[in-house]
């Protein structure tokens, strides 16, 4: 059986205190890697954490705001000073605020995108001069399958499309740099979140989804894993549905 190791490298997720990023992060460090554990609702940063070194891993926990540019270098500071080094970025945090686009307000955009897009374009950058060092530079974008479009999430389908363009554009960019960018795209995925939509809603996305049933965390965070290891090592500026087969909503 194929084992992936990340042994001796460090990861940094942002949003990692909500239940996809807990995920991922709790994955690379099972795999080896020291993880910086960031949400900006400290706690939750501090309960991955404290998971991650039960279970024998190495973690610390920032709280930093990735939509504010000296927050973000501060964060990739603390990673190099702390954990050693810098060798994957996942840019996970994200957010909704859903409304027609009539009832749309510009709060309600700006916010969904400097959550979703600004931050990644702040941490990728923060991250880069980091990732240069390393022999094994990977970032990893977390999008959704709404970025192919859905009705009352034209902020939030923009700004993960966005997110599939800087993939795209970066991988370019770095790889001379042998630092590879993928995109991790999620379906229908069994979350307290998700949980709390309503039955009707639930059912008719599940009928959507090929295979009948919602995904786990599990199918994400494995999916970020394999773009974060060798495995993956000449895979660059490509978009991983993991949705059941689903290609839009």
């Amino acid at each position: 059986m194929i084992q992936i190791s990340l042994q001796g490298r460090v990861a940094l997720v942002t949003g990692a205190g909500g239940d996809l990023g807990r995920g991922m992060a709790l994955c690379l460090a099972q795999a080896g890697a020291s993880v910086l554990v960031n949400d900006n609702a400290f706690p939750r940063a501090q309960q991955t954490c404290d998971l991650i070194v039960e279970a024998g891993g190495r973690a610390i926990a920032d709280p930093s705001d990735v939509t504010d540019a000296a927050a973000v270098s501060a964060m990739v500071a603390h990673a190099v000073q702390t954990l050693g080094r810098l060798d994957i970025l996942v840019n996970n945090a994200g957010g909704i605020r859903d409304s027609r686009i009539e009832t749309m307000s510009e709060e309600d955009w700006d916010e969904v995108h400097n959550l979703n897009l600004k931050a990644a374009f702040l941490c990728a950058r923060a991250a880069v001069p980091q990732l240069r060092g390393s022999d094994a530079g990977r970032i990893v974008n977390i999008a959704s399958m709404a970025y192919r479009g859905n009705i009352g999430q034209t902020n939030y389908a923009a700004a993960k499309a966005g997110l599939v363009g800087l993939t795209r554009s970066l991988g370019l960019e770095l790889a001379r740099d042998r630092i590879t960018v993928n995109c991790v795209a999620p379906g229908l995925i069994e979350t307290p979140k998700a949980a709390g939509l309503p039955e009707a809603v639930r059912d008719r996305l599940i009928r959507m989804t090929p295979m009948r049933c919602m995904g786990k965390i599990s199918d994400i965070a494995n999916a970020v894993l394999f773009f974060a290891s060798d495995m993956a090592a000449f895979t660059s500026r490509q978009v991983m549905h993991v949705s059941g087969g689903m290609e839009g909503f």
